[in-house]
């Protein structure tokens, strides 16, 4: 046996014997390595952690007024929208309206004007009839006259004597005339 051996069988320790736990430091490694781990956390919480605070509390401002700005938006839109509609309502109503105006004039224009033709053509009827009248009492004039001549010549002729003495040609025109005023209604 060596002597390493022996050493341990007679129960001695050796120098560096205990048993070590690698898994658990020294305690002068514990503490000099938690006394930069508090200053780094001090430090930490005293200068990184406000700031980052800040950048949060403002990234989380801006969504949230991105959000009411978009909520406003949408209100506004959808007010935009209903105003939009109502005045669309409105001209539709208008349109029918002034259409039915349109309508109503039309009708009125073609009942006036309707009017007025027949009128107008009332009238022209009424100064045709009188025209009508008037050259139908110049023609019978001259058909008197002239059956007045014819009826004086043919006496002339018959009776052989010449009827001019104007009383009497008047006298028997006169009574031819009458004599063919009765007889032109009974032929009616």
């Amino acid at each position: 046996m060596t002597d390493f051996t022996f050493l341990l069988a007679a129960g001695e320790h050796l120098p560096m014997g205990e048993s070590i736990n690698p898994l658990l430091p020294k305690t002068y490694d514990i503490v000099w390595s938690v006394v930069p781990l508090v200053i780094i956390l001090v430090l930490f919480w005293k200068l990184v952690l406000p700031k980052f605070q800040e950048v949060l509390t403002e990234r989380e401002d801006r969504i949230e007024g991105g959000i009411e700005r978009a909520e406003a938006a949408q209100a506004e839109a959808k007010a935009a929208l209903e105003k939009y509609n109502s005045q669309l309502a409105e001209a539709r109503t208008e349109a029918a309206k002034i259409r039915d105006e349109a309508r109503a004039q039309g009708q009125r224009i073609i009942a006036e004007a309707t009017t007025k033709a027949n009128d107008e053509s009332a009238r022209i009827i009424e100064s045709g009839e009188k025209q009508l009248a008037a050259q139908r009492e110049q023609v019978v004039a001259e058909l008197r006259k002239e059956m007045g001549q014819n009826s004086i010549n043919l006496a002339e002729r018959l009776l052989g004597e010449q009827l001019s003495d104007d009383v009497r040609n008047s006298s028997t025109i006169d009574s031819f005339l009458s004599n063919l005023d009765t007889v032109a209604p009974a032929g009616k």
